[in-house]
């Protein structure tokens, strides 16, 4: 039976929730145990596993903290969502490579979401409006 608009917004919000608590335990347990999970232009690729998308959730919450996620428009279908959110928070690490120095940030995402039969999330590819990013956080 196909995710109810209501189930797929609860298992995004939770999903955002345990990230912005920096809960990688949390974040890995809205997963599917052989998840996709593809951050677009990472050098790292996609990954295929919950275990293996650890050291990027890791790393995440080292690079960025005060996560605020706020959706501002969500498509879909039966068995996906499309999420477009904005993020804001610190970046006191190196956020996608750059030097945060602590700096405020805030930029858009798009979530493609496809869940499993278990409402799992079975495939997770995110992008990153990395020129905001960079106008932001700019290197010198």
């Amino acid at each position: 039976m196909p995710m109810t608009r209501a189930e797929m917004d609860a298992k995004m919000d939770e999903h955002f929730r345990f990230e912005a608590n920096d809960d990688v335990e949390g974040v890995l347990g809205t997963l599917a145990d052989d998840v996709e999970h593809d951050v677009v232009g990472s050098p790292a690729g996609p990954t295929h596993g919950a275990e293996s998308a650890r050291p990027f959730y890791e790393g995440l919450f080292q690079d960025l903290a005060d996560s605020q996620v706020t959706c501002l428009r969500r498509l879909y279908g039966p068995d996906f969502l499309v999420d477009e959110s904005l993020w804001r928070g610190t970046a006191p690490g190196r956020p996608f490579g750059l030097q945060g120095r602590g700096r405020p940030l805030e930029f858009r995402l798009l979530h493609v979401v496809e869940f499993s039969g278990t409402g799992a999330i079975r495939r997770e590819n995110v992008w990153i409006d990395y020129a905001a990013v960079l106008k932001q956080l700019p290197q010198d």
